[in-house]
């Protein structure tokens, strides 16, 4: 079996995985699947109590990535402080996009979500969907934010908080 674009992963190591967020990969381990030796990265999601089993050959395919950079997180917050877009297309297709976004793992398009569901509270109230996907997306963020400054997720919040309500202003 050819192995593609190997990436250097190590356990204990903080990586992204689009379709979860942010994860700690705990070990690599070596597994038989249908007759064929896999060697997988076995990725921890502690806050959704959920183990991911990754083959190493395939972390780049999946989108598979480390933390980001403090220069991303840095374009994160001034995306943050941006003006909401939000397109005047129906609502079904505005959430696929940004469901997409969410799933994608890029922190910048998950930053654009948060900017574009955030809510003050003299604005209108929020739909429960918009409120879920809010949610996921701000999640998302916190938890990079927090992983990539090696701060608790509390602070982190509090730091996203603090752009978001200092653009309402």
């Amino acid at each position: 079996m050819t192995k593609s674009k190997k990436l250097d992963f190590r356990p204990n190591d903080y990586v992204v995985y689009p379709a979860h967020g942010v994860g700690q990969i705990i070990s690599i381990e070596e597994q038989e699947v249908a007759g064929i030796t896999l060697e997988l990265f076995v990725i921890s999601f502690e806050k959704d109590k959920m183990t991911l089993r990754v083959p190493t050959n395939k972390a780049t395919e999946v989108g598979m990535r480390s933390l980001s950079s403090p220069d991303v997180i840095s374009q994160a917050m001034k995306t943050l402080k941006g003006k909401a877009k939000v397109k005047r297309a129906m609502w079904s297709r505005r959430a696929q996009e940004y469901e997409q976004k969410i799933n994608s793992g890029d922190l910048i398009s998950i930053a654009e979500v948060v900017r574009d569901l955030h809510r003050t509270d003299d604005q209108r109230e929020q739909s429960y969907s918009e409120r879920q996907l809010y949610e996921a997306a701000l999640e998302r963020l916190t938890r990079e934010v927090a992983a990539v400054g090696g701060s608790d997720e509390i602070e982190a919040a509090k730091q996203v908080d603090n752009v978001l309500t200092s653009r309402a202003a």
